[in-house]
């Protein structure tokens, strides 16, 4: 079962707590702060309302349910959750086994009126599936757990049918039975569904050789207020508009997402990730475009700045090795302000034993150093642990948060520097909720990942102290994202690559859109749900 109040499983045994050096290290830099004081499970049951939820079969009603399906996993969602001052808690969860069963419950909310909101592995980091209040109307949260199976597969067109409630891991047990991976693999792998991949945009770590979901998304099922969207699987089609773009990135705003054909691939022979650094993020940035642009056939890449990796080889452990890795590295002229580059090989034997030696010539050409697998391995052990440090953090006072989007190549350089300097900068000077003038130091680096020939996704990661109560926190948390979100529009980029709008982003979003495209949205939303019951708030007002 989900934690109800953090991320991760509670069966989950994995280690929260910052080692000492770690928790050492970043309090050098942000200082110190105290554990603030979290409310039990009991307590939060005791504040959920009567529900408002019509009686039926299919929705839960209970309490601890309700808590369970009302928050995703942003920093507002953990405040909420930590505190126990969630807000408006959904009515009911709902959890159909087929598409009978959620036409049922879209019938109902007509009948009824009542507001619905999909739900799929509750992983969101914007806002979308937060149940918003609503005094008139009941919210139903429909959650898609128990749709999570292999419907069909086609090994001759290689397509897949899935449940839109299936989790990562799930989708790629059941695909290598029969020999074949979807290959997304984003952070939240986990525990995230392949109807939220679809329905909020997302993109795999390993997207340079699968692509993100859109370039998977076959077609599928979508059940809507107006009727069944079937959108069949076309390897290509110049027909209109592409209706599986009106539900790429729909967020449960046009409707609930039962049934997803994907675009799969055989499992490789081959797979191993590589680790080489560069003497400076100038160098990295162009060596980097270099390689994606040359074509080599490489399944991830991640170049991470100078901050980022400092603070990667502090907190990796194993001291003394890492310390004659830099001794060497020093020795070879990547010294202070050496950036380190990931990478990863994926295909057959053949295509690895080329690509590797075409990588490592274009690392060599660029200044750059190859120092093997090792660190490889580390990345590719721990590649899904990261949302877990959190709790970690948490536990001494402090946050985490990220801010990502993707620029063209020019636009790179600028775009990181105006984000880490306004996030960084965020909270000098700052007037806290005591009106105490403060000036916060924030803990803020980079990597640019998800490469592009046009460009690539800039991820940015800060951790903050929280303050001496929540309602400070979130005050913190506010200034810094807003810090974060203008700097992204003030450079042209998009205000998210892979984690969707939800409502965080959503204030941002004209910025790229316009004035007509926000309203072609609107219209899309009102053509399919014109009564406003279909997850309100999200995506655009």
């Amino acid at each position: 079962m989900k934690r109800w109040n953090g991320w991760g499983d509670e069966k989950n045994n994995f280690n929260f707590k910052l080692t000492p050096v770690a928790k050492k290290y970043i309090e050098n830099i942000t200082g110190t702060n105290q554990h603030l004081a979290q409310a039990s499970l009991d307590e939060v049951i005791n504040k959920v309302p009567q529900s408002k939820a019509p009686a039926h079969p299919l929705i839960n009603t209970d309490p601890e349910v309700r808590i369970r399906h009302s928050r995703g996993q942003s920093i507002p969602d953990w405040i909420a959750m930590k505190s126990g001052e969630f807000g408006t808690f959904t009515d009911g969860v709902a959890f159909p086994e087929n598409t009978e069963q959620v036409k049922a419950l879209l019938a109902l909310a007509k009948e009824q009126n009542f507001i619905v909101i999909p739900y799929g592995g509750g992983t969101s980091v914007c806002g979308h599936i937060n149940p918003e209040n609503s005094d008139a109307k009941a919210i139903i949260s429909v959650s898609m757990a128990k749709m999570n199976k292999l419907m069909a597969i086609d090994k001759e067109s290689q397509i897949a049918t899935f449940g839109a409630g299936t989790l990562g891991p799930d989708i790629e047990k059941q695909l290598a039975e029969h020999g074949f991976t979807l290959g997304h693999f984003p952070q939240s792998w986990e525990l995230s569904t392949i109807g939220g991949w679809v329905a909020s945009r997302s993109s795999g770590q390993q997207s340079l050789r699968y692509g993100r979901i859109e370039k998977m998304f076959a077609g599928g099922k979508i059940e809507t207020l107006q009727g069944t969207l079937d959108i069949p699987t076309f390897p290509a089609s110049s027909a209109g508009p592409d209706i599986r773009e009106i539900i790429l990135g729909s967020e449960g705003r046009i409707g609930i997402i039962t049934e997803v054909k994907v675009r799969i691939t055989k499992i490789s022979e081959h797979e191993s990730f590589h680790v080489a650094f560069f003497p400076s993020w100038e160098i990295g940035i162009a060596a980097t475009r270099n390689i994606v642009q040359s074509g080599v056939q490489l399944s991830m890449m991640r170049l991470s700045n100078a901050k980022e990796t400092s603070s990667h080889l502090k907190l990796a452990g194993h001291e003394r090795a890492v310390s004659l890795m830099e001794k060497y590295l020093k020795f070879r002229g990547c010294g202070e302000g050496k950036t380190m580059f990931t990478y990863g090989i994926t295909g057959t034997k053949l295509q690895c034993k080329s690509a590797l030696k075409q990588v490592k010539q274009l690392i060599s050409t660029d200044k750059g150093i190859n120092i093997g697998t090792v660190l490889g391995k580390h990345w590719e052990h721990s590649r899904f642990r990261s949302p877990y440090l959190r709790e970690g953090l948490w536990e001494v006072g402090l946050a985490v948060d990220t801010m990502e989007t993707c620029v063209d190549w020019p636009s790179v350089p600028c775009t990181v520097k105006q984000m880490e300097a306004d996030i960084g900068s965020a909270l000098h000077g700052y007037l806290d909720t005591d009106l105490k003038k403060i000036n916060e130091n924030i803990h803020v680096f980079t990597h640019l990942s998800h490469f592009y020939g046009q460009g690539c996704s800039v991820y940015t990661t800060y951790v903050f102290r929280m303050g001496d109560n929540y309602k400070e926190a979130m005050s913190r948390w506010e200034k810094l994202k807003a810090a974060g979100a203008k700097a992204i529009v003030n450079n042209g980029g998009t205000i998210s690559h892979q984690h969707g709008v939800g409502t965080d982003h959503k204030p941002y979003l004209s910025a790229e859109k316009g004035e007509l495209g926000i309203r072609t949205i609107q219209g899309l939303c009102k053509a399919f749900d014109p009564e406003k019951r279909m997850n309100p708030g999200k995506l655009v007002d």
